[in-house]
């Protein structure tokens, strides 16, 4: 039997593992290359932010013997967190420009969606509630390692006086549901199918937006999950 993992703070060691597992499990939980070969931009544009300026909200599922299985990233000052992003959008756009005749057909085709569907399929989001990102390696996507993660960033949100959070994760029609993520203690706000999946797998792919009210009682969260039953 695998020893248990343990949940804890991110390190500034655990850096290049992190922005590893991001391009690993970028493309519906496998590797970012078939769809984007540029796995250095793509890393930036997903934990640049977090590991730069909030690595206190961050936390790593690690291994027995010390592997990096999954993380959590995490944002408890969202206004600070879109002033980032925006900066850093206009820069990554200036390095994609330069990258560009060097990229092949599948990056050049995925930096298309990226400007012409992208801003319009990513379902909206609360502006000014914290926010987290999650990933696992495969052999960790069970419930209880998912679950360690959460529970520990959640302890944290509750100690800086957090009342609200959401989430945004890819769903797929027939393998998860809305009924998944109130296992969780969440709520699906609103989704959207994200077109640049269709010519790689059969069903529907939608990103999700999920949120979870922190002093939401819990006979409150077992009356959504019957209202879905």
């Amino acid at each position: 039997m695998r020893p248990p993992s343990l949940v804890r703070p991110y390190a500034p060691a655990d850096r290049a593992a992190v922005r590893a597992l991001c391009a690993d499990t970028g493309f519906l939980g496998r590797p970012i290359d078939p769809v984007f070969e540029d796995r250095e931009l793509f890393a930036d544009f997903l934990t640049n932010y977090y590991l730069r300026h909030e690595p206190e909200s961050a936390f790593v599922l690690e291994g027995a013997e010390g592997e990096l299985r999954g993380y959590l990233l995490g944002c408890l000052h969202p206004l600070r967190c879109q002033a980032f992003n925006a900066a850093q959008n206009l820069a990554s756009f200036a390095r994609l420009l330069a990258r560009y005749p060097r990229y092949g057909a599948a990056s050049r085709k995925f930096i298309r969606w990226m400007l012409l569907h992208a801003w319009r399929e990513v379902p909206a989001a609360p502006r000014r509630t914290p926010h987290f990102h999650v990933n696992l390696v495969p052999e960790a996507r069970g419930v209880a390692e998912g679950r360690a993660l959460l529970d520990r960033f959640l302890a944290h949100l509750d100690a800086q006086g957090a009342r609200r959070v959401y989430g945004q994760m890819a769903s797929f029609e027939k393998r998860r549901g809305e009924k998944v993520f109130l296992h969780y203690g969440f709520r699906v706000l609103n989704r959207a199918e994200i077109t640049k999946y269709r010519e790689f797998h059969p069903e529907p792919v939608y990103l999700s937006t999920v949120v979870r009210d922190l002093d939401e009682t819990p006979a409150a969260r077992l009356a959504d999950e019957a209202a879905l039953r």
